[in-house]
């Protein structure tokens, strides 16, 4: 089977890595000339827009996946009159816009932050006196590892806010005062068989992610759970799914979703008996799921900008180093470790020597 894939990043690559021991070729559309992907397949330079390309895309291969959510629901749209296309357009046009995203948790009886659409400065200051300070405002669509927001504290803030984020139409989020940061990779299949990995907590540092440690036995694991199939099967959802929550008052309010493999369930690859990514193309090439149980205590550590060393990460014990093959820039993601370690008093150690390396570099 040969599998499309709208994006050539390293989730592209991620899958192919997975996909290569089931017998699964790889075709990737991407406009960089540089995507690190394209060892891994035929690599179709154009934009994701190119119709001509995308219709030799379809022609090519059996089914066709994306590796993220800034592909236009348009572009999916079309393929999908020519080759099976998972997930379907519908889950990426609402997981693409917060305000459609909002829309359907609060649907769906989900608990959210209290949330506006904002589509001039207008609109935010009315928003901002029901809401309440401090809030969040996002552009409602293509933000991302901290892009594309910024959170009021004052009503010096809020002046001029519109026009700073590109008076674009955005989204304000009252303020959430959580005590942590949970993510739940789920993956749907074809036949709606739907399985669960661990909740994850979840570490930002400037709006990007820098460390999750996969737990056991969460109190909420059923209530993500939960609010999780709510959403996979309003969406008649095929492949893996990420729905980062945050933890409050003994319960969940969802962030937002993400239709894809996820930054946040990256430990799979070593510290589960199925990780995400085969998991994913299981799903979308109608092939049985795989196992989600955990295999020891798992973390990953995202390497931001640069990779250390590479003999100096491997020297570690219980340590896995995923270089992803990109030029090293500032404030990218260009690599990650992972760790598996027999119990969580190492997993802890081990996670302090991977960060005072990543500090060092």
């Amino acid at each position: 089977m040969k599998i499309g894939v709208i994006g050539g990043g390293q989730l592209g690559r991620m899958l192919a890595l997975a996909g290569t021991p089931l017998g699964q070729q790889f075709a990737f559309l991407d406009p960089a000339p540089d995507a690190c992907a394209q060892a891994l397949g035929e690599h179709i330079r154009a934009d994701y827009s190119d119709r001509d390309h995308l219709r030799q895309l379809a022609d090519e291969v059996d089914v066709v996946t994306f590796e993220f959510e800034s592909v236009p629901a348009d572009t999916v749209a079309f393929l999908s009159q020519f080759v099976p296309v998972y997930p379907n357009a519908e889950s990426l046009r609402i997981a693409r816009d917060r305000w459609f995203e909002k829309s359907m948790f609060q649907e769906l009886g989900i608990p959210t932050p209290e949330f506006a659409d904002i589509q001039s400065q207008e609109n935010l200051d009315l928003a901002v006196k029901r809401i309440g300070l401090p809030a969040v405002m996002k552009t409602r669509t293509l933000g991302y590892d901290g892009k594309g927001q910024k959170v009021l504290r004052t009503p010096e803030d809020v002046h001029g806010a519109f026009a700073e984020l590109g008076n674009v139409p955005c989204l304000l989020e009252g303020f959430v005062p959580f005590t942590g940061e949970v993510s739940l990779i789920a993956v749907r299949a074809q036949d709606s068989q739907t399985r669960f990995y661990p909740l994850v907590h979840n570490t930002h540092d400037q709006g990007i992610l820098r460390l999750s440690v996969a737990s056991s036995a969460h109190p909420m694991q059923a209530l993500a759970e939960d609010y999780a199939s709510r959403v996979l099967d309003k969406l008649g959802y095929v492949g893996v799914l990420a729905f980062e929550f945050f933890e409050i008052d003994g319960g969940l309010k969802a962030n937002e979703i993400a239709p894809r493999v996820h930054n946040s369930g990256h430990w799979t690859i070593e510290g589960a008996e199925c990780s995400q990514f085969e998991n994913h193309l299981r799903a979308i090439a109608g092939l049985p799921l795989g196992s989600t149980a955990k295999v020891g205590e798992s973390a990953m550590l995202n390497f931001i900008g640069a990779v250390p060393p590479v003999a100096e990460v491997a020297a570690i014990d219980d340590c896995h180093v995923h270089h992803y093959g990109k030029a090293f820039k500032a404030g990218r993601k260009v690599g990650h470790a992972t760790l598996r370690c027999a119990d969580s008093a190492t997993l802890q150690a081990r996670i302090a020597d991977v960060q005072a390396l990543i500090d060092r570099h």
